[in-house]
């Protein structure tokens, strides 16, 4: 028996039929795939996961899931962040197949090239689905700058170097 499969008809379910690992992301319906990360990258997203998974576990906070995980923002939008944390009062957005809806925390590594897609594009999706607070590292310069949101707006409220202190978490990470 020949089993007919029905094409993809939005852009959403060609994201949904990639394999498993394919770094690529929608933002505002169109597709963008990106090289592996950087060691530098993953340096930076290998220390601050650990920390900041070890500070949420030891206080059961939530979750906390590094890159890639679908995080799947609205029809629109699907992104793969390096770093995101889920509280417990929002886990109802947790899904077998990714994470549906806003994270409370946000963390991208800059890769070069990304710098706009990470400080303007993806920014204003995060703001306005709903993220807590959004944070983008430059890894090569150290430079971690912090957002949070206040009366349905992001404001920048860090710039640090080294060291990211989440005011959501009340917590300082160093990297």
């Amino acid at each position: 028996m020949n089993v007919v499969q029905q094409p993809p008809r939005t852009l959403m379910e060609v994201y949904r039929m990639l394999p498993e690992g394919t770094r690529a992301e929608i933002i505002n319906e169109l597709l963008y795939m990106s090289p592996a990360p950087t060691l530098d990258h993953q340096d930076v997203i290998i220390t601050l996961g650990s920390l900041i998974f070890q500070y949420v576990t030891k206080r059961k906070l939530g979750k906390v899931y590094i890159s890639p995980v679908d995080v799947y923002l609205n029809t629109k939008n699907a992104f793969q962040p390096d770093l995101v944390f889920i509280s417990n009062e929002n886990s109802s957005i947790l899904k077998k197949d990714g994470i549906h809806g806003a994270p409370d925390l946000v963390i991208e590594v800059l890769l070069p090239g990304t710098k706009n897609f990470d400080l303007v594009k993806k920014k204003k999706v995060y703001e306005q689905s709903g993220v807590k607070e959004y944070w983008v590292i430059d890894p090569e310069t150290k430079a971690a700058i912090g957002f949070q949101r206040i009366k349905e707006r992001f404001k920048e409220f860090r710039n640090e170097k080294g060291k990211m202190n989440s005011s959501l978490l009340n917590q300082t990470f160093k990297f």
